[in-house]
């Protein structure tokens, strides 16, 4: 990305026009499009030969980190939900071969403990091992009061933000080496709730705790992984124009009063998994465009 512009003025800001969507959402129909790095991202080989999952990899934050890791020389397996987003991911997978990366994909549903294994099952068996657990699959639905909630979203938003990520950290850590990462996909809505997502801002409060407990964990049990989280703010993702209220307007609440692009909370992810974080395990990292998270 280019340098010395006015952080406010790198990418779109509201009022958007783009058409909303059913979920889960797809790129080809939101208005701007998304930035995840396609033409912008620069690898140094930083991850060479590093093998890394990432869940919600179809598209938005999980494809940028897709996309940075293969460029910085990891192989990638991208975890999605359903077939509406088969295309999605089959981008995302192009530009990992691209860099000279394997791809592999795995659709499904991460509520389930049976899928998180076998995606596990699969990396491992494809790679030998995983250096690198990108937690990021979210799903939430706005609401405008607690009545309107219905039970089965509620839990549907506890099994895809928390239960999954239990499921998915407790079949990897075996097949993580000493060195290896584990980094948790937060929200700004953990310190700052939002008031038309209540379950997904209890999930995400979640997250932040299960990051730091699992870190002490895994590290006073000698394991050598580290745990952290990024807490990213309002991002244009598919997510938002299928899920939220008032998709014109999404974003203005931050200080740089627009939305975060994919291409920017991505390095976060990469700082955190490698060697220059070697210090940093428990902690949760803001990417919220100047939101407060104190």
């Amino acid at each position: 990305m280019e340098q010395n512009i006015d952080p406010k003025k790198m990418f779109s800001a509201p009022p958007f026009d783009t058409p909303y969507q059913d979920y889960p959402g797809t790129e080809n129909k939101m208005e701007p499009k998304a930035d995840h790095g396609e033409e912008s991202y620069v690898g140094y080989g930083r991850f060479k030969d590093r093998k890394v999952i990432v869940t919600g990899g179809d598209s938005g934050i999980g494809k940028a980190v897709a996309i940075a890791f293969a460029r910085e020389g990891a192989d990638v397996l991208i975890s999605y939900l359903s077939d509406e987003e088969d295309e999605d991911a089959e981008d995302t997978a192009s530009f990992v071969r691209k860099a000279g990366r394997k791809a592999m994909l795995m659709k499904g549903d991460i509520t389930s403990e049976k899928h998180c294994k076998a995606i596990v099952d699969n990396a491992v068996a494809e790679f030998g091992h995983i250096d690198v657990l990108i937690n990021n699959a979210a799903f939430h639905i706005s609401r405008k009061s607690i009545e309107d909630i219905p039970t089965y979203e509620w839990n549907l938003t506890f099994d895809t933000n928390v239960n999954a990520l239990f499921y998915l950290c407790k079949a990897a850590v075996p097949h993580m080496p000493k060195g290896s990462s584990i980094i948790n996909t937060t929200s700004v809505v953990a310190f700052d709730p939002s008031e038309d997502l209540l379950p997904y801002s209890a999930t995400k409060s979640a997250v932040v705790n299960l990051t730091a407990n699992l870190s002490q964990i895994l590290l006073k049990q000698d394991k050598g992984i580290r745990v952290n989280a990024v807490a990213p703010g309002p991002v244009w993702t598919p997510l938002i124009p299928a899920t939220k209220f008032n998709v014109e307007n999404f974003g203005k609440n931050t200080a740089m009063e627009r939305p975060g692009q994919p291409v920017e909370i991505a390095p976060a992810f990469l700082f955190l998994a490698s060697a220059d974080a070697s210090f940093i395990s428990g902690a949760v990292l803001p990417v919220t465009g100047g939101r407060i998270t104190i």
